[in-house]
């Protein structure tokens, strides 16, 4: 095996992005008479960015020359490395030993990955089980002005007492823009959409009590200073429909079922071999009676 390929190998256990595919397909380069094809940059592709469907033929000029030009670099270092003749090289032959091992477990683990299967049955039951998992909290779309002191937010709120709908929003907003300390203030004191969680315990409690189109009646202290509160909109909790979750839950049963499979599969190779540990500081494998 030449240094290239041996290179490549190990490289390719290691994660790093390399490939030593040749077949007879587009021939897009050569390096000293050696052919660069599609399908090894193609290869080259799904070892940089794995799981991602894309192809040399979707890359635009300037990407696939700079594919193409870490490619032929690529080789060039690896005729170096052969000339060098660092396949003699006792460590780097322990690194390849060690990237064909790495190599052929990934082989393995990704044959026992896809045989296993779940149903749709199974990922229903998982979804019914597991209901609560599925539910998005309740929501409030809040907006707030900040002050330093209470005296000052209360005079805030008797601004804006008697304003009910559209000209409570409108004031609110004025008024947020012109007194509130807060970075909001410029937007009209617009929080957006939050849970219960993502607020501190005081102003949570305060904006979740309020109905749509109120503002507080008395300001909100927190440890960022005094608040009123004006509720825009809010969204009550409700659970995701099971098609909109299938995917998931199949992806996160199939993970689990795959995970256990291997620990199993680990557990009676484990038994079945017979392990001696000679390093006295280190206890050996548990191994069933």
């Amino acid at each position: 095996m030449k240094i290239k390929q041996l290179i490549v190998t190990a490289a390719l256990a290691l994660g790093i992005g390399l490939s030593t595919t040749l077949m007879a397909s587009d021939i897009l380069a050569t390096v000293d008479g050696e052919k660069i094809t599609k399908e090894d940059l193609n290869t080259f592709l799904k070892q940089m960015q794995p799981g991602q469907p894309i192809n040399y033929d979707m890359l635009d000029p300037k990407n696939r020359k700079e594919l193409l030009d870490a490619y032929i670099e690529m080789e060039l270092v690896a005729k170096a490395a052969e000339k060098a003749g660092l396949e003699k090289d006792p460590e780097f032959q322990k690194m390849l030993e060690l990237a064909k091992k790495k190599l052929l477990i990934n082989a393995y683990a990704k044959k026992q990955f896809e045989s296993t299967v779940v149903s749709d049955s199974e990922a229903k039951e998982f979804y019914q089980k597991n209901l609560e998992k599925f539910k998005t909290p309740e929501q409030v779309h809040a907006r707030h002005i900040l002050l330093k002191d209470e005296k000052s937010a209360q005079a805030v709120i008797d601004q804006l007492k008697g304003l009910k709908g559209d000209a409570l929003k409108k004031k609110f907003i004025e008024l947020a823009k012109e007194k509130s300390t807060g970075p909001t203030g410029p937007k009209g004191g617009d929080l957006g959409y939050f849970g219960k969680s993502q607020m501190v315990l005081p102003f949570a409690k305060a904006a979740f009590a309020l109905k749509k189109g109120e503002i507080t009646s008395k300001p909100v202290k927190t440890q960022f200073g005094w608040h009123v509160i004006y509720v825009e909109d809010k969204k009550p909790s409700r659970v995701i429909p099971f098609e909109a979750a299938k995917a998931k839950i199949i992806a996160l049963l199939r993970k689990k079922r795959f995970a256990e499979k291997m620990k199993k599969e680990t557990e009676v190779l484990k038994k079945e071999a017979k392990i001696i540990i000679k390093d006295t500081s280190v206890k050996a494998p548990a191994q069933k009676k």
